[in-house]
């Protein structure tokens, strides 16, 4: 694994806006494009540090027109590639309006001063040395609006992954002059669900390349690898020996995954959703369901505000997109094909209304609460709030012997499924070979709509089936499974996977696909707490329950529904080594032992998905 230098535009980790211009920099401005005329700036903080930002506006309109209200991203990833036809082509609906756009690089990063901090946890404000990334945002537009001509005295932010984070830190202690934000896949707790861990396992090789490529340097680096990523995480036994292989172990991140692999105050510190204590500002969330690395943030941050949301200010949007993928265009995602661009709709009559509404008083905003794309039948539901609440019941589909999988709990006793788990043959999270994350050729960004018939014959791992489904049957809302299993082990991770199967005769490339809707992982070890870790005991039947995400999606007539359990996910999750270890970034090849893994269907451990079904 080595690292190499990007050159031309920068490759950003999240699909970020500025990436997709810079790939589009050949492409002719549309018509009724606005001309945008470009400064940069050294913007001083309260402790003295200077922040690079770059400003687009309208030409001539520092000293005519209209006063405009500025449209904000702050980013790790570089501005220098913002320009007139980025912004143009990037958010044609809101360039041909007119705004000020600001991007802005980050303390530490690419232009500006100070020392990058990861995911910088917000702190308590007691002196001008106390800085964090809403101090920062909050000094960024105070000198904005004194120094730019002819503004508005409006800010609106937004961002998408770490910049979604960003974001989100506009809108606590807002500065009075945020009126609207959108955090969209943002990073908000990266040890339960967003980057580095899921449920407390490990994402090591998305955690591997991420950090190597955020603190390796001020500007952008990316993992490249020349032989499959499966090979090299399993040759190096465990973290600790991958990182030393890449002599990355003294990188701030890297250092804290090696030694506080459960969920410790370091980590709860980061957690931006325990801030979510009240709506300051009018805030949009965006997200989707094939999103490969932020998928948790956009519903936990959504779930944090709505109990607050007194003045219906809070909006969730959840389409059919990966990482980033609304701000692109949306016809299809892998071989699933949505048979119209949804990118397209959400920008035009969502995100675009959003910001003229809130910075310049404009109608046409007319989302109340959720907009969600269901998939399957393809089209856009409205709902009062998230999950809904009118005209749904919860609805359970139950585990079974003989491979089954149905709506009727399971009467009597029995295992519904069992397999030989074994370390030394995980089970692959994508086709192999699997190439560094961001590496050439990559198949990382979508991968959770890969065909899963690629592993879904393996011994390793439990598939139970429904029959043919002679109607639609529509599932709405957070899936929750809820598995009651056993393993002779004394620690082990379950991953479930709810699948479409399609018919063996659906269109090319359609034909017999199982397509991932929801799916998710959990480490054994943290069934009774995140903080404290404990072995489980060998053939006890434990319950694990945990979220898969939300969905909404129909699964058609003439279709399977699929439920699959393993107990690995390589190299994108460590191995756990399913024998209890204090900490298994540092476990030694010889705790790495092979385990018997039994899932009940029975009427006392009734192993199930839990979710909404329309009434």
């Amino acid at each position: 694994m080595t690292l190499r230098k990007c050159t031309g535009a920068v490759l950003s980790v999240v699909f970020l806006v500025s990436v997709v211009v810079a790939k589009a920099q050949e492409t002719t401005q549309t018509a009724g494009s606005k001309e945008y005329t470009r400064s940069d700036a050294m913007v001083p903080m309260r402790d003295g540090v200077k922040l690079h930002i770059v400003i687009l506006r309208p030409g001539g309109s520092e000293s005519s027109g209209e006063p405009l209200p500025f449209l904000m991203e702050r980013t790790p990833y570089g501005t220098d590639n913002n320009s007139s036809k980025s912004v143009n082509l990037s958010k044609p609906e809101l360039a041909a309006s007119g705004y000020i756009f600001i991007f802005g690089d980050i303390r530490g990063r690419y232009k500006s001063e100070g020392q990058f901090v990861m995911n910088r946890p917000i702190v308590t404000h007691a002196t001008k040395n106390d800085v964090d990334e809403t101090t920062d945002t909050r000094d960024t537009i105070d000198w904005l609006l004194k120094n730019v001509p002819n503004n508005s005295g409006k800010v609106g932010v937004f961002g998408v992954s770490y910049p979604g984070f960003l974001a989100m830190s506009a809108g606590i202690e807002a500065h009075p002059a945020v009126k609207a934000i959108s955090p969209q896949a943002p990073m908000t707790n990266i040890w339960i669900g967003d980057d580095f861990f899921h449920n407390g396992a490990f994402r090591e090789t998305y955690g591997f390349d991420y950090v190597q490529q955020l603190e390796g340097q001020k500007t952008d680096v990316r993992v490249q690898s020349k032989e499959d990523t499966f090979d090299f995480f399993l040759r190096n036994v465990n973290f600790a020996g991958a990182a030393e292989a890449a002599k990355m172990q003294d990188l701030p991140t890297a250092k804290v995954f090696l030694t506080q692999p459960a969920y410790t105050k370091f980590w709860q510190d980061m957690a931006v959703e325990r801030h979510l204590t009240k709506v300051e500002v009018p805030t949009l969330e965006v997200g989707g369901w094939w999103d490969q690395e932020d998928m948790w943030g956009t519903q936990a941050e959504y779930a944090a505000l709505e109990p607050h949301d007194k003045d219906h200010e809070v909006f969730l949007v959840l389409g059919p997109w990966n990482h980033g993928g609304w701000n692109r265009r949306t016809l299809s995602l892998g071989d699933v094909n949505f048979g119209v661009d949804v990118g397209e709709q959400y920008r035009k009559t969502i995100e675009a209304p959003f910001f003229e509404r809130y910075l310049k008083g404009r109608a046409g905003f007319e989302l109340k609460d959720t907009a969600s794309f269901r998939t399957g039948v393809n089209h856009w539901e409205h709902y009062d709030t998230w999950p809904p609440k009118t005209g749904f019941h919860a609805a359970k589909l139950y585990l079974t012997k003989d491979a089954g999988l149905g709506f009727t709990t399971p009467q009597g006793g029995g295992i519904a499924g069992s397999y030989v788990a074994d370390p030394a043959n995980p089970v692959p999270y994508r086709n192999r070979p699997i190439q560094a994350t961001y590496g050439d050729g990559s198949k990382w960004r979508t991968w959770l709509v890969e065909d899963q018939k690629f592993v879904s014959s393996r011994k390793d791992l439990a598939n139970f089936e429904t029959p043919v489904l002679d109607h639609d049957v529509t599932i709405t809302g957070d899936v929750m499974a809820d598995i009651f299993a056993s393993t002779t082990g004394t620690d082990a991770d379950w991953v479930v996977k709810l699948i479409d199967v399609y018919p063996d005769d659906a269109p090319a490339p359609m034909a017999g696909f199982q397509l991932m809707i929801v799916d998710e992982i959990f480490r054994g070890r943290y069934v009774k707490s995140f903080e404290k870790p404990e072995a489980l005991a060998p053939g006890k039947v434990t319950e694990f329950k945990w979220s898969l995400h939300g969905a909404d999606h129909t699964f058609l007539r003439g279709h399977r529904i699929m439920v699959e359990v393993q107990s690995s996910w390589f190299p994108l999750y460590d191995r756990n080594p399913q024998t209890f270890v204090p900490n298994i970034m540092t476990a030694p090849a010889s705790a790495y032992k092979a385990a018997t893994q039994t899932i009940y269907g029975s009427e006392k451990y009734p192993s199930h998905l839990e979710f909404l079904v329309p009434e």
